[in-house]
């Protein structure tokens, strides 16, 4: 509870030389007082350490057993952590850095959270780093169980989706209606300009809104439904003036509403896209072929 928490990126264990040194020992009482050295030097770094207030310590690598041993004399939890990605989590999640010498951390290199404990999710051992108050955490972890691989794929996608579409308000946070409705308004309405325009453009204006009705179109024969049924009672609903009119794929029907949206973001970055695709596959007048060089090769002799 109220833990203070230092992250480490280097091992926690006695400090090594960057070259090769020899020590001569003579005698048993030589060997005791360096090995007494190297302890208490050890020591003394994990009791400033705690002298910070420091209660909990993530360590990047491997954590010796000497430094183990100091750090349950003093009160200190100590998790091991190997993935980078997860340790700067940690660090976001405490708001610690990560430090690269063994060394007390400084009060701004010091890290808070609320409460860290053990629990068993899953027959797993997790554990939980807990902030609660008003300021909150910068990061969440969610917890996905379910019986399957994929309904637990199906479940990742979903969350995903969801916090890109909040992630892509913050940009824009206009709606529009989905379920196929927004691309067949757009189809009908390029129909309709094609029909004004001269010349050859209308036939391109013209395949271009067809085009958009793969999506409403798409979605009927993913849903078992007859695809061609479905699109012209769509396009009924919005000639009658129902804009909001969609497919409720399990009542098998045309809605005048749905209630189903799709972010205008989104929907305008994936037509842009699929646009400027469709557009350079256009612009290619030539394909060349690699062949091999060589010319053409010798007919096999026959064996004697």
């Amino acid at each position: 509870v109220n833990g203070k928490v230092a992250v480490y990126g280097i091992p926690l264990d006695s400090a090594t030389t960057e070259t090769k040194g020899t020590v001569l020992l003579k005698s048993a009482a030589d060997l005791k007082n360096y090995n007494d050295s190297e302890e208490a030097a050890l020591e003394k770094i994990i009791k400033a350490i705690a002298a910070t207030g420091v209660n909990m310590i993530v360590c990047g690598q491997a954590v010796g057993e000497l430094a183990l041993h100091f750090c349950e004399k003093h009160k200190i939890m100590v998790m091991k952590c190997p993935s980078k990605f997860e340790l700067r989590r940690i660090c976001r999640t405490t708001g610690a850095s990560t430090l690269v010498r063994m060394e007390p951390p400084t009060p701004e290199d010091i890290g808070s959270c609320s409460h860290v404990h053990v629990r068993e999710i899953g027959s797993t051992m997790c554990t939980i780093i807990e902030q609660e108050g008003e300021e909150g955490s910068q990061v969440a972890t969610i917890v996905v169980r379910g019986s399957s691989p994929n309904i637990m794929d199906d479940v990742e996608r979903a969350i995903d989706d969801g916090v890109n579409v909040i992630k892509a308000m913050t940009r824009d946070a206009r709606f529009l209606p989905g379920a196929g409705g927004a691309e067949l308004r757009l189809a009908d309405a390029l129909q309709q300009y094609a029909e004004a325009q001269p010349g050859l453009d209308q036939y391109a204006i013209n395949k271009y809104g067809l085009a958009l009705e793969v999506v409403p179109r798409t979605l009927a024969e993913n849903a078992g439904l007859d695809a061609a049924n479905i699109v012209a009672a769509l396009y009924a609903a919005h000639k009658a003036g129902k804009n909001n009119a969609g497919i409720n794929v399990v009542d098998a029907r045309v809605d005048a509403d749905t209630g189903v949206l799709d972010l205008l973001w989104t929907k305008k970055e994936a037509i842009r896209q699929a646009t400027d695709a469709a557009v350079t596959v256009l612009r290619v007048d030539q394909i060349i072929m690699a062949k091999p060089a060589g010319g053409a090769k010798k007919a096999d002799q026959p064996a004697m």
